[in-house]
């Protein structure tokens, strides 16, 4: 990878560009990502997410295709969000589940459930391959304050989950994955919605939701949830 070092709020980082590799969003594309280690300097974290930038465990990353700007970081603003009737028709179909934050642990039944929900969903994707102490990595490898969410129905089975980072302006969604079974209660739907609602409990005002991905159906759902900012040139712009 090729490496760089610059001054961010007075602290030294190492920036890396990746090596190229096939994108999981756009057919014919290679994706590259600007990426830096922030285990030594995780007080920094908040502000490059602020400027676009995403946490994987203690690396923060945002992509630097070539001839491609695809990829478009966007938050939900929390403090204003208001249900339309299709997502309350979803949220009422999941009220019976139960949230815990008391068990956060990367157990096998977490691994299981994410395995299930990799092979259904992103079979042929980067995270396929991922082993269990890939996914206790995944979720436990955090320089900053990082809380898995688990949620389980009446038979305490569990159905879900969503892990998620807390950072000075607000929640970021980090990664969401659910028992693919339960389609007709969309339940990657209902994860945003609780994800928004418990971001305004927090009194914060942005659920950061990664990147919308332009032509990407993929990704298209992120802009069901209104008003939203996209960071466009540097600059946060408010679309509703």
């Amino acid at each position: 990878m090729e490496q760089t070092k610059i001054k961010f709020n007075n602290k030294l980082l190492n920036l890396r560009i990746t090596r190229s590799h096939e994108c999981a969003y756009l057919q014919n594309r290679e994706e590259q990502r600007l990426a830096a280690d922030i285990s030594e300097v995780p007080q920094l974290h908040d502000q490059l997410a602020e400027s676009g930038f995403r946490r994987v465990e203690n690396w923060v990353y945002k992509p630097v295709c070539i001839d491609c700007n695809s990829c478009i970081p966007i938050r939900v603003d929390a403090q204003n969000f208001v249900l339309s009737k299709s997502l309350k028709r979803i949220l009422r179909k999941n009220n019976h589940l139960q949230m815990s934050f008391d068990n956060k642990d990367a157990d096998e039944e977490a691994f299981n459930l994410f395995k299930t929900y990799l092979k259904s969903r992103h079979n042929d994707g980067q995270m396929a391959t991922m082993s269990q102490f890939d996914f206790h990595s995944m979720i436990h490898n955090s320089p900053i304050d990082t809380f898995l969410i688990k949620y389980r129905d009446e038979d305490n089975d569990l159905v879900a989950c969503l892990l998620m980072d807390n950072q000075r302006d607000g929640l970021s969604a980090v990664y969401s994955f659910f028992d693919p079974r339960l389609e007709q209660q969309s339940l990657g739907t209902f994860l945003i919605i609780d994800a928004i609602k418990l971001t305004k409990s927090y009194l914060k005002k942005w659920l950061y939701l990664g990147y919308l991905v332009k032509n990407s159906q993929k990704m298209a759902y992120k802009a069901r949830f209104k008003p939203y900012e996209l960071y466009v040139d540097g600059h946060w712009i408010e679309k509703d």
